[in-house]
């Protein structure tokens, strides 16, 4: 092997070093302070850790991954029980807002959901007012705000966002118009249209969840 070789090889390792330290920093951050964007975390993690070149930088799914081991091997107590929670309350607050077709987004879905995790909804109405307005009528109070979404093409329109909270869960609305139910936006993590299930599939998740914690909780019996 000549010299030039080994210095690659060798420089290509060093960087793949790095972007593990990097993803696994970045997922620690997101699991003890709360932060939900990729991008704003592994910048973070990356000056944490004096890592300087930008090709250290991980993918967001890369981070996901790194996520998700942190919690299997640090939370495996703790963050599975905060799912469950969230699902079941995300599956409550689906059938209250059953007109405007909601669907489940986001962590809670995809199971890294934690104690700073938010029940995140996208909701349909062709009237952008008109989910406010049902939740400001049974008197729970509302924060606007706006988002933007990713779509292909560049595509980036901004839609109103809805926060408040129930039995002390945060939980998050977009409300998008009727026909962007055939078109998810894309997801932060790899690019690709956001998964999206609705209330069938949030149901069967639900069952799937509660029939391993109740396995779980009789094989921690029988080792008593």
């Amino acid at each position: 092997m000549s010299r030039g070789e080994h210095h690659r090889i060798h420089a290509h390792d060093r960087l793949q070093r790095n972007r593990l330290r990097v993803a696994q920093e970045a997922a620690r951050l997101m699991s003890e302070h709360g932060i939900r964007d990729f991008h704003h975390a592994k910048l973070k993690a990356a000056e944490h850790l004096g890592i300087l070149d930008g090709q250290a930088l991980p993918r967001n799914l890369e981070i996901e991954q790194a996520l998700r081991e942190h919690q299997r091997l640090f939370l495996a107590d703790s963050q599975p029980k905060l799912l469950l929670q969230r699902r079941e309350a995300a599956l409550e607050a689906m059938r209250f807002l059953s007109q405007f077709e909601p669907r489940l987004v986001g962590a809670v879905l995809e199971g890294t959901a934690d104690a700073h995790s938010a029940v995140c909804l996208h909701v349909f109405s062709d009237d952008p007012d008109a989910v406010e307005l049902y939740l400001r009528e049974l008197g729970v109070p509302v924060e606007s705000q706006v988002r933007r979404l990713r779509y292909g093409q560049g595509e980036q329109p901004e839609y109103p966002v809805l926060l408040f909270a129930a039995d002390e869960l945060p939980f998050d609305l977009t409300v998008l118009p009727r026909d962007a139910i055939r078109q998810a936006p894309l997801d932060r993590a790899d690019d690709r249209p956001m998964r999206r299930a609705g209330l069938a599939q949030v149901e069967m998740l639900l069952a799937e969840d509660q029939s391993v914690d109740g396995s779980e909780q009789r094989r921690t019996a029988a080792l008593r």
